[in-house]
């Protein structure tokens, strides 16, 4: 019987303002709260809440048959508690039903597990704490950010407890293996290995609505078809995609709800294939193999590699310098540039930096909010030179930073007292006018 994994990962960035070369040291909030909650109210309306109510439609209605997974950024739970409270109370009820399983990933949707191990961990945590807290479980299976993974990474995450992690099934590590089998870690053997079928999870995230393409219109009964001809002893077939497919990339006048809808339903007419989440099937079905991935791979463009984030020199430039700053800010306990730090290690930061504008770059161009990937360079080179300018005075290490330190201090205390002498001028120029106001009715009521 073959099994079919539904997986959805949901997330939004923290989006960083317009933040010009003479905002560096003197304007230290970096994220335009204004897009941020256009978009997130935008996509609330027309993916978040839309399917989560059909979802939960579709769960009640099959009693337990159909099944689905989730991956949830700490950065989008961030932003729902900020501007969409609803969307997190729909995925409350979704959780309810017991059919709906949270996955784990890193808290700030980062490229940790590329730079620092112990970093890594703690999102990886932090995560895995929030998911509890707001859905009641404690998550088993782990997806890394873009799906990136390798045997290092794998042998990282088995340390941590996860019996599963999802990956991509990409042709260079495959070879004339199948992506429809389950797999297992090269170095620790207990981390099972689930590997996205990344042919018929494109079929609908990228693929649906494109008149062009030869299959279109995708129906729920064609798509069960290409299911069902898969070779007999395949045993599991994993459609991962983003949650924004859903009414977002993919809109929703191309009749992307109605196909989700009845894809369970034209499943159930046919026997032999049954719904099933990452944890289930890590613990039901039996791993075929090893999978060896020296190198890291990842579910994006056609390399599958780590090119879209770190292909060119901008990218590495800001990812190095961003990382460097590992040793002050673990010695940093200030909350505010703790936070910023967690924001700013958003692997989408990155992303706007590719230059890959050939085969992938329509791809690339409709998550990108500016013009060249030479801007979101330089934006965030901006940001990260501030931060690290209120990093050196949270966390000084040399004389200069001391001396540079004390002057913000001085420079603090200096702009309290402007202030406050503003507000007592302020206070006497009331009185003053209050003053001016009373004699010169009594003048006037003299001179009657």
């Amino acid at each position: 019987m073959k099994t079919i994994c539904f997986y959805f990962q949901v997330h939004q960035p923290f989006r960083l303002r317009r933040y010009r070369f003479f905002d560096i040291g003197n304007d230290h909030y970096y994220f335009d709260d204004y897009t941020n909650e256009l978009i997130m109210t935008k996509v609330a309306s027309r993916c978040y809440l839309p399917a989560n109510e059909l979802l939960l439609k579709m769960l009640k209605k099959h009693k337990g048959r159909f099944k689905i997974a989730f991956s949830i950024s700490g950065l989008a739970i961030e932003q729902f508690k900020l501007y969409a409270p609803e969307v997190l109370e729909s995925f409350k009820k979704l959780a309810d039903t017991g059919m709906v399983e949270f996955l784990a990933e890193t808290y700030s949707h980062s490229l940790a597990s590329l730079a620092d191990e112990e970093g890594f961990k703690e999102q990886v945590k932090a995560h895995a704490d929030i998911i509890e807290t707001l859905f009641g479980q404690r998550p088993s299976v782990f997806r890394n950010t873009e799906l990136i993974y390798s045997d290092k990474i794998g042998e990282v995450v088995a340390s941590m407890g996860y019996k599963a992690m999802l990956t991509e099934g990409a042709k260079h590590i495959l070879g004339w293996k199948s992506p429809d089998f389950l797999y297992y870690n090269v170095v620790n053997p207990r981390l099972k290995l689930l590997l996205k079928n990344y042919k018929l999870s494109d079929d609908i995230a990228f693929r649906f609505g494109d008149k062009g393409w030869s299959e279109w219109p995708l129906t729920a009964k064609k798509y069960v078809d290409w299911i069902e001809a898969l070779d007999k002893k395949e045993e599991v077939v994993n459609i991962f995609m983003d949650y924004e497919t859903f009414g977002e990339h993919q809109d929703k006048s191309t009749g992307i709800f109605e196909f989700f809808e009845h894809l369970p339903v034209e499943v159930f007419k046919r026997g032999g294939i049954r719904f099933a989440t990452p944890s289930k099937i890590a613990s039901m079905l039996q791993p075929v193999a090893a999978l060896s991935v020296p190198y890291p791979v990842s579910w994006a463009d056609e390399e599958r590699d780590l090119t879209a984030w770190l292909g060119n020199e901008m990218q590495q430039e800001a990812f190095n310098k961003l990382y460097s700053l590992l040793p002050k800010v673990k010695a940093c306990d200030d909350s505010i540039l703790l936070k910023n730090w967690m924001f700013l290690q958003g692997s989408d930061h990155f992303y706007y930096m590719s230059t890959k504008f050939f085969s992938d770059g329509a791809v690339h161009a409709y998550f990108n909010p500016y013009d060249t990937p030479y801007e979101a360079f330089i934006n965030y080179m901006n940001i990260l030179s501030d931060f690290i300018i209120t990093l050196n005075a949270a966390v000084p290490e040399t004389d200069s930073e001391m001396e540079i330190a004390n002057l913000s201090d001085l420079l603090s205390e200096k702009d309290l007292m402007i202030k406050k002498l503003q507000e007592e001028l302020k206070k006497l120029r009331r009185r003053r006018t209050i003053v001016k106001k009373k004699v010169d009715k009594k003048v006037r009521s003299a001179s009657k």
